[in-house]
């Protein structure tokens, strides 16, 4: 269960990692194929759905968070190791999210602030 969530965290870092990759590389090429992934295919998912994914993942990980605490508070349960491990593991989620956010929104500012 705490493999799996870090597991979690760590393949939408990778995920967004390679998007980030893969749209430096649209910018820099000039050849029409410059949508294409290192296969040659098209890529399969959009930004859009990588990051609605991202975010599902994120609010899961802080409804456990809210069940946990909860159950600790009632005394159902008396692990308190695993409470924080699943608190914390929350908190970074959504961290790491928020920090997509800022730099989502910065690369924004920047587009629109460039002449045409």
């Amino acid at each position: 269960m705490n493999v799996n969530g870090v597991a979690d965290v760590m393949a939408m870092r990778n995920a967004v990692l390679q998007r980030n990759a893969a749209l430096r590389d649209v910018g820099s090429a000039s050849s029409p194929n410059a949508l294409r992934g290192p296969d040659g295919t098209a890529p399969s998912t959009s930004f859009a759905a990588t990051m609605q994914t991202a975010l599902q993942k994120v609010n899961a990980l802080q409804e456990q968070e809210d069940v946990a605490t909860e159950a600790y508070e009632r005394g159902e349960t008396t692990d308190i190791a695993t409470v924080a491990l699943i608190q914390q593991r929350a908190s970074v989620s959504f961290e790491a999210t928020l920090q997509v956010r800022n730099k989502v929104l910065s690369a924004y500012k920047d587009i629109m602030s460039m002449a045409v």
